[in-house]
């Protein structure tokens, strides 16, 4: 099973992949001072269809070459294959469209305890926010790879909207600075988690007032957060930067 491997492979030592949050496309963005990305064309959803089944097809035929030398006692080559597959997972892989086969849709519904769910959930926060340097960045992958296991296999899982929750944070890390990634997964967070149990909707707004400089998404999330929230202070500062933004004009 991908997991099983995923955290066998991480537990032998074997993560020499040190990229750091600089090194990405997105940190590299936003040091241009741009902070968001421009909306992909409508173009580009053929070719990021063929790049993710590129990946899928290159990660199953790894998996397969290391089994075989596995099953064939051959345990230099399975070490091979096996940092190659590790390697693979830990490598950069940005999302080119948001909307081609990576946030899922917001009418998904956490209604069933799932045990599965749950368990890899418990392991992702055991990676999440861990460590200094590297060592952090690394951990924030785990934790990124074990989320989006959850929500792959277990859309109707009751951890969606926690999980869409962590998922935000770790794309606003220092260890992705996606913030367009972020403010998507905030929004589901609120959309799969009816009510005002959390600050999702006033993150998504920051993010899209601060970070992608899409003040008219901004707005309409702020106001959302003075009709939806129930904590005063979140409510004061939506309220606060409404009237910056429109003038004073609810």
């Amino acid at each position: 099973m991908k997991r099983v491997f995923v955290l066998a492979a991480f537990a032998t030592g074997l993560l020499v992949v040190g990229w750091a949050a600089a090194d990405s496309p997105g940190a590299a963005d936003n040091k241009k001072g741009g902070g968001g990305l421009p909306p992909a064309a409508a173009s580009d959803v053929e070719l990021v269809e063929r790049v993710i089944a590129a990946r899928k097809e290159y990660e199953t035929s790894l998996r397969k070459l290391r089994e075989h030398y596995d099953k064939h006692g051959d345990k230099q080559r399975t070490g091979w294959a096996e940092q190659e597959l590790v390697a693979f997972h830990m490598m950069f892989k940005p999302s080119y469209n948001l909307d081609v086969q990576d946030v899922p849709p917001p009418n998904l519904e956490a209604k069933v305890n799932v045990r599965e769910a749950n368990e890899l959930y418990r392991m992702a926060m055991e990676y999440k926010g861990k460590g200094l340097g590297s060592e952090y960045t690394l951990n924030m992958r785990r934790a990124e790879l074990l989320l989006r296991e959850i929500l792959e296999k277990y859309p109707n899982s009751d951890k969606i909207a926690d999980v869409a929750y962590q998922l935000a944070e770790v794309y606003e890390s220092r260890a992705y600075k996606q913030y367009d990634r972020a403010a998507r997964y905030y929004e589901r967070s609120f959309q799969w988690m009816k009510g005002s149990r959390t600050d999702a909707r006033l993150r998504a707004a920051v993010l899209y007032d601060k970070q992608l400089n899409e003040r008219s998404k901004a707005i309409e999330l702020y106001r959302e957060v003075t009709s939806h929230d129930t904590d005063a202070d979140r409510i004061k500062q939506a309220e606060r930067r409404l009237g910056e933004l429109t003038g004073g004009k609810k």
